[in-house]
Parts: C-alpha cells; sequence; structure tokens
C-alpha cells in the first residue's frame, strides 16, 4: 500500500519487533519477539505518565456518568433497589470490559508495539488475499470505526469541560449564566495551546491525574463508610434484578451506565506511547480502585441523600471544598480533552500514511518524541466543532445523549477484529474464540442498542462525522488506485524507453535527477514531458516511489530498496511505517550510485502536479470524483510532506481524466 506517492501492493517485510528480531514459525509466520517489559522505576515513570494521557477520558466520567443513570433521559428514583443495581452494571461494566477484555486480551493485539483499530485494521489486511471480499470487509469495518473515533475527539472535550465548570452551579446559581462562556474560554485556550504541543505540559499531566485519581478515592472511602452496604453491589444479582424491576427502561438505561467506559478504546489507541505493561499497572493499580470507591462512594451519597443526585460528585464534598474540586476537575477535564485531541492529530497522521487522506500540515512540537504532532487543520476544525456543540446542547446533560455511540460502534467493530486476530495470528481453537468473542460482542451489542435511542436526540452527529469522514477516506483511496492506473496507462515501459535512449542519445547534463513516481514500474510520465519539451536528460536519472508499509515503523536496513534498470538510470523504493514521517533527502543521502552518493546541490527532484477531471469512465460516481478533484486541489504540497527543499523541486503541470 503506498501514501500519496503510490497506491500499488508492496512486499511487506516481516512482523518485527522494535528491535528487529524475529523468528519463522511451523506456520510460515513470524513471532515477535517485544523489547524488554519496563521494570523498577521506569515503569513507575511510564506508569504515570499514562496516567496523564491514557486515562484522562474513562477518568473523568465521574463527573457526569452515574448522575445521567438518574437525572439523564430516562430518570429513575433514586431507591436502594435501583442504586445498588446501577452501582452493579458499572463494577461489571469496568470489570467484563475493562479489566478483562482490553487490558487482558485486546492489549495483546499489537502492530510492532502500536494500538488502536487502525494498526489492528493493518495488522489483519496482510494475511488475507488482497482483494479478495474478506480483505475488503475488513477494511471498510475498520475504517468505518476509526471514523467513528473522530466524532468521539469533539465530543469528549466538550462534555468533560462543560460537565466539571457546571459545578460553579453548586457553590451560588449566579455563575448559571456564566456556564457556557466560560466553557467556550477553556476550550479556546486548550486548542490554542496545542501547536505549542504537549513537551511542556506533558511533564505535569501525571502527577495531576496522580491527585485526581487520589481525591476521587478519597471522597469515595468517606461516603462508603456512611453506607457500606452499597458495597454489596458487587453481587450480578443487583444488576439481574434491576433489569426485572425496570424492563425496557433499565435497558435503556445501560447507555449512561457505558459512559463509565467511554474511553477504554483510547487504552488501546495509546498502548504505543507507553506499552501494555505501564497501562496494566495503572488500571489495575490505581484507576480502577479509585473509579470503583468513588462510584461506591457516589451510590452510598445517594442513599442518604437521594436528592444529591443531580450532581452526585460535587455532593460528596462540604461547602468549602467545591472550588478547589471545580478546579482540579476542570484541570483534569483539559487533560482528558488533550489527550482526545492528540490521539485525532495521531490518527489522522496514520490514515495519510497509509492512502486514506490527503495530505496535511503535520508539525512537529517536540525534537525528542516523535509522536507530539500538530495538525492546524485537525485541530482548527475540533475547536470550532466542539465549540457549536456547547452553544447548540446547552449542558453536559445534553451531551450526553450524543455520547456514547460512536464508542459503543468502535468497541464492537474492535471485538469482531480482534476474533479474526485470533484465529487467524493465535490460532486460537474456534470452539474457545468464538463464544469469549461472542461473551464481549453481546455486551458490546447491548450497550449500542440502548444507545441507538439517542440517535434522535444528538447521537445523529458522530454518526454524521464518521459517515463524512468514512466517505472521504473511502473516496480519496478510491481516486488514488484510479489516478494511479491513468498514469499507468500513459507511462512507458522501462526498455521501450531505453532503446529509444539508445538509439536517439538526447544531451545529458550534470547531476541527479529524481523523479517522483506513484508506480513502480515504467517511465514516469513528467520524465517523458521534460524530455519532450526540454531535450536534455541529466547523468544521473532516478524513479523515486515512496511506500508506506502496514507496520509503524521499519529498521533502517529495511527502508530501501535500489534497482539498476539501465545507463545512468537506477529505480529506487523508500519504505515508511504509517507511524513514520518520511524524510527522502535524508534517507537518499544513506544511498550510493556507481559509488557516488547524493550532493543536495546536485540533485534535481521533478514532481508531477496533476489537474484532475470528472469524467464518465468507469472508476467512481461523477460526484465522487469531483470531491476527489476538490481534495487532491486542496492537498498540502509534496515538497513539505517529504521534505524535500522547494529550491530544489521542479513541478511539471499534467492533466488526467478520471
Amino acid at each position: 500500500m503506498k501514501s500519496d506517492s503510490g497506491e500499488s501492493s508492496a512486499s511487506h517485510p516481516p512482523s518485527r519487533s522494535p528491535s528487529g528480531a524475529f523468528e519463522a514459525t511451523s506456520a510460515g509466520t513470524e513471532k515477535t519477539h517485544l523489547p524488554p517489559a519496563p521494570e523498577g522505576k521506569y515503569l513507575a515513570v511510564l506508569t504515570l505518565g499514562a496516567l496523564g494521557v491514557v486515562f484522562g477520558d474513562i477518568g473523568t466520567s465521574p463527573l457526569y456518568a452515574l448522575r445521567e443513570c438518574f437525572t439523564g433521559h430516562h430518570p429513575i428514583p433514586p431507591t436502594p433497589g435501583n442504586v445498588l443495581g446501577i452501582l452493579s452494571l458499572i463494577f461489571w461494566a469496568l470489570v467484563l470490559t475493562i479489566s478483562v477484555q482490553y487490558l487482558a486480551i485486546v492489549l495483546r493485539a499489537d502492530n510492532r508495539g502500536e494500538g488502536g483499530i487502525l494498526a489492528l485494521m493493518a495488522l489483519l489486511r496482510p494475511s488475507g488475499e488482497r482483494g479478495a471480499g474478506g480483505g475488503f470487509l475488513i477494511v471498510a469495518v475498520g475504517l468505518f470505526g476509526a471514523a467513528l473515533l473522530y466524532g468521539d475527539s469533539i465530543i469528549t472535550p466538550a462534555i468533560t469541560v462543560l460537565s466539571s465548570i457546571e459545578g460553579l452551579r453548586i457553590v451560588t446559581p449566579a455563575f448559571d449564566p456564566y456556564i457556557r462562556p466560560i466553557a467556550v474560554v477553556v476550550l479556546l485556550v486548550l486548542f490554542s495551546l496545542q501547536k505549542k504541543g504537549t513537551a511542556g505540559m506533558g511533564a505535569i499531566f501525571g502527577p495531576i491525574m496522580l491527585v485526581w485519581f487520589a481525591v476521587l478515592a478519597i471522597l469515595g472511602v468517606v461516603h462508603v463508610t456512611t453506607a457500606p452496604e452499597v458495597l454489596s453491589a458487587v453481587n450480578p444479582l443487583h444488576a439481574v434484578r434491576f433489569f426485572q424491576q425496570n424492563g425496557v427502561v433499565g435497558f435503556l438505561l445501560l447507555g449512561a451506565v457505558f459512559l463509565v467506559i467511554t474511553g477504554g478504546e483510547a487504552l488501546y489507541a495509546d498502548m504505543g506511547h507507553f506499552g501494555a505493561k505501564p497501562i496494566r499497572a495503572g488500571w489495575y493499580g490505581l484507576v480502577l480502585p479509585s473509579l470503583l470507591l468513588n462510584y461506591f462512594g457516589q451510590g452510598a451519597l445517594l442513599l442518604t441523600k437521594p436528592d444529591a443526585a443531580a450532581n452526585p460528585l460535587f455532593g460528596m464534598v462540604p461547602k468549602w471544598g467545591l472550588l478547589p474540586l471545580v478546579a482540579l476537575a476542570t484541570i483534569a477535564s483539559v487533560i482528558a480533552s488533550q489527550a482526545v485531541i492528540s490521539g485525532a492529530f495521531s490518527l489522522t497522521r496514520q490514515a495519510i500514511q497509509l492512502g486514506y487522506m490527503p495530505r496535511l500540515k503535520i508539525a512537529h512540537t517536540s525534537e525528542k518524541e516523535i509522536g507530539q504532532i500538530y495538525l492546524p487543520s485537525i485541530n482548527w476544525i475540533l475547536a470550532i466543532a466542539c465549540v457549536w456543540l456547547v452553544l447548540s446542547f446547552g449542558s453536559s446533560s445534553a451531551l450526553a445523549s450524543a455520547y456514547g455511540i460512536a464508542v459503543t460502534t468502535t468497541m464492537a467493530i474492535t471485538t469482531t477484529l480482534m476474533y479474526v486476530h485470533a484465529r487467524r495470528a493465535w490460532n486460537v481453537p474456534k470452539a474457545i474464540a468464538l463464544p469469549v468473542a461472542g461473551l464481549f460482542l453481546c455486551i458490546d451489542l447491548s450497550f449500542l442498542g440502548a444507545n441507538l435511542v439517542k440517535v434522535f436526540h444528538g447521537g445523529w452527529f458522530p454518526l454524521a462525522v464518521a459517515t463524512f469522514v468514512f466517505m472521504l477516506m473511502t473516496t480519496w483511496k478510491r481516486g488514488r488506485q484510479i489516478l494511479s492506473a491513468r498514469l499507468r496507462e500513459a507511462s512507458l515501459p522501462v526498455d521501450v524507453f531505453l532503446q529509444d535512449v539508445e538509439k536517439r542519445p538526447p544531451t545529458r547534463v550534470r547531476g541527479t535527477a529524481v523523479f517522483m513516481d506513484r508506480i513502480p514500474e515504467g517511465i514516469p510520465p513528467p520524465l517523458l514531458h521534460n524530455l519532450k519539451h526540454n531535450k536534455i536528460l541529466h547523468e544521473r536519472v532516478v524513479f523515486l516511489t515512496v511506500v508506506t508499509d502496514e507496520v509503524p515503523r521499519l529498521k533502517e536496513k529495511e527502508r530501501s530498496r535500489l534497482e539498476y534498470l539501465g545507463p545512468g538510470c537506477w529505480r529506487v523504493t523508500l519504505h515508511y511505517g504509517f507511524m513514520e514521517n518520511p524524510d527522502v533527502p535524508r534517507a537518499l543521502r544513506k544511498l550510493k550510485l556507481d559509488g557516488k552518493g547524493f550532493e543536495p546541490m546536485e540533485t534535481t527532484f521533478f514532481l508531477g502536479r496533476e489537474t484532475l477531471i470528472a469524467s464518465k469512465r468507469p472508476g467512481m460516481a461523477l460526484w465522487r470524483e469531483h470531491f476527489f478533484a476538490w481534495m487532491s486541489r486542496s492537498e498540502g504540497r509534496a515538497t513539505a510532506f517529504f521534505n524535500i527543499p522547494p529550491g530544489r523541486v521542479v513541478e511539471l503541470g499534467l492533466q488526467v481524466e478520471l
């Protein structure tokens, strides 16, 4: 698979660990050897960092989750039976979905250390036949799951910031008219700071979230001691009785219960930043106990003060502690939002590298951490959408109606893909894989079914975002395939070109000409146009194709492939992982042609600048061709994407009918 420099398949190197080691198994696949797991002080540092990035979303759910169960769209009275039933559902949701499904199973499916639905999709594709129906279905399902995460990236900052600032309403009703303006200001400041990166803020994210989880735990313990009977909610019979007593309303309340696990998918997506062991250590050692204690504490509060259901978390503190808790909650919500925004940047870069989105400007905000990036266009689209949500929905309770449907669908997709991965890569017998996947899929689909009623109350928003992003990604991918086919039709076979050059030698000039080629075959049209109009050929001609493999990163020895074509002509293929940023000049400097390297001042890069014209030729619907042509015109410049010095570039215009 290629990035914007081409679309045809390339041979994939064996699956390797970051160290590059692998061994063949009897099935003919490769068994990855991961680097040693972090231990001691290093593990503690990574775990602390994970608190500030990985657990922000799920860690701020106590702000609104239990409240929505009793005051949301399907309110029920906070009777002892209802409180214990809801707490039982929360307990088992956190244990089964997060602790067992994601932490114990899903985190084992890493693509060279990287996680997330696109990494999982890329992990599955090489094991199937390209172009086969099964492979197409995996890609389609994986892409839609990734598209859904954009809707989540918009809703999470809005609901977390708004729910934390709504605590001011408890301090005094005089703050009520200022809730939304304050939330908008906080969001705009948050998105404005993205261009500075998280390197400076990252050092304090972990400690702040450590304080946040400690406060949640302490508040929970204090209130559990006032009504210790809430601990009996660990008995699943309370959940069964809850459904028996509340019927359809009880099932629909699963949509509110799901709010406690909305950050689960982020645990998998952020695995590449910290590794599985620090995430598991942070979850089992601190986050899970703190969340459970706080939810049980909120439940104990409702047993003694049912009228606290309007905002149980802030009802847990005395009046003097309200402002400090609001401040801490606001900071925690900003950190949670930061993690989601960074995740959207990372997801977009993966999509660009895998050829599912046009080139966008990517700025690196850290000289040391390659994962810290900033995409201005994505940042401000998210900012505008978040502000619109706050102003349109007005409250976190209203936003909760839009929250959940995207994540439940993504989780169901992840479960399905994990079943395929377990059967193909882990060789798990069907008799084991099917019941386990069936159990988790039943849970996912139950949450999804309960959330479907939210579609008409705001749930349409993430679905609309996902549908648009999915259409964009599939149109771009298909358009690039059609464009490559059209360029292949216009190219000239290498042997024919070399014979023609030998018969009628053009004037050769000093230096090296690098022709960026989308397809690793034939002679690229820009060279033919240059030869036709300028009547010259450089003494060294390189046809360069950049390929994105379906792995996160590659070792340097896997980077390049050099092929001698004929007198003065070579074909170079550069391979990059979908988490890497192509640096063409750097890669070329490590190559030698006829014993001579690439001199920057003697190298000229020739790029084709296609003008795309929609046509009725077989390919895509006409409206999609127009949309693809518009995206192509709006695409970022290849020079910046490939880190090519603009002063060494010649662009040649081409007209291509789609």
